[in-house]
């Protein structure tokens, strides 16, 4: 019995004739198909105008009405407060997703807690100022990124929340101000008699050490203030060698500089530590525009029509099924 080669021509020829049978009977269909759409829209061309119209109108009134906004605030968490912000945070955001405005308005002091849909916080990575000054952080990132990737070890929640810059988001039905929303939310943050001991405490330490800082540097115009006086009262110039070369004259200058910065720092950490948060920016009303929101003026017209196709549909495969069952 003789084997039937498996590459004969005319087989090959064959296959090559129904595959390109199916490509074209394949685009024919869906050329079909297409006809039948357009009869479709033409035949409702009524209907579906007027879908479209109700849908726009709608959606346009949606869009004009129910806008979406993202706000942000800029804080800095002073006394060792970051756990404390966190905390109180997420509360108010659970407030939120229970919709207890009795909370948010009588404890919190949100004016319109309707319109708030959602509060959150997350950290503003800063490397350069959690090391800043600060040996014990510059080994702890040393230390943690020996057994991971650098990137990995600044976004872990250990480093991020000592980071000194945090940021308060919250999302709004409509536009807010900063007299309804953003004061009292600072105000509910900052009334923690805890930390507001510790800020009382803090503050005057620093006032202290700028005070005696004063002092020294005071003491040291009055020794250059002296050397000077002696330098010109025609002392014998080995006496201005001698200070050179043991240094001493340098380290005083040295001395005066760094207490001049530490001053300087001093005075500015003054100013932010008024607060036990301190609000350092405020961004109000930027109108969300991702997802649906401000775009139902496009969504809702598609989806009448596409309501109105598929119940079209439906309705042509009942009575198709419905012959089959009668006949």
């Amino acid at each position: 019995m003789t084997a039937t080669p498996q590459n004969n021509p005319e087989n090959q020829e064959i296959d090559l004739s129904q595959i390109s049978k199916r490509i074209g009977s394949f685009f024919e269909n869906m050329a079909t198909q297409i006809f039948k759409a357009f009869l479709f829209f033409k035949r409702n061309i009524i209907w579906i105008g007027i879908l479209f119209v109700i849908g726009a109108g709608l959606g346009y009134y949606l869009d004009k009405t129910d806008k979406v906004y993202n706000n942000q605030i800029i804080v800095l968490p002073n006394f060792n407060s970051t756990d404390y912000v966190y905390t109180t945070v997420e509360l108010i955001n659970a407030k939120i997703e229970e919709g207890d405005t009795i909370f948010l308005k009588e404890v919190v002091g949100i004016k319109e807690p309707k319109k708030v849909l959602k509060v959150s916080i997350s950290p503003i990575p800063d490397v350069y100022k959690f090391i800043d000054n600060k040996p014990q952080n510059f080994e702890l990132i040393k230390l943690m990124s020996e057994d991971g990737d650098i990137k990995k070890v600044v976004g872990e929640t250990l480093t991020s929340k000592n980071y000194p810059y945090h940021s308060i988001s919250f999302v709004t039905n409509g536009i807010t101000s900063k007299e309804k929303t953003v004061d009292p939310l600072l105000n509910y943050l900052n009334n923690s008699a805890y930390y507001q001991a510790i800020q009382k405490e803090y503050v005057n330490n620093v006032k202290i050490k700028i005070a005696k800082n004063d002092s020294i540097i005071s003491q040291i115009d009055g020794f250059l203030n002296a050397f000077n006086n002696t330098v010109n009262g025609s002392q014998k110039s080995d006496k201005l060698i001698y200070y050179n070369e043991n240094a001493q004259l340098a380290d005083v200058i040295k001395a005066k500089d760094e207490l001049l910065l530490e001053q300087g720092n001093k005075r500015i950490e003054l100013i932010n530590l008024d607060k036990i948060v301190k609000d350092n920016s405020i961004i109000l009303n930027i109108l969300d525009r991702s997802a649906v929101n401000n775009k139902m003026k496009l969504i809702l017209p598609l989806f009448l029509i596409g309501i109105f196709v598929l119940v079209s549909i439906l309705k042509k495969y009942y009575k198709y099924q419905m012959a089959k069952i009668n006949s």
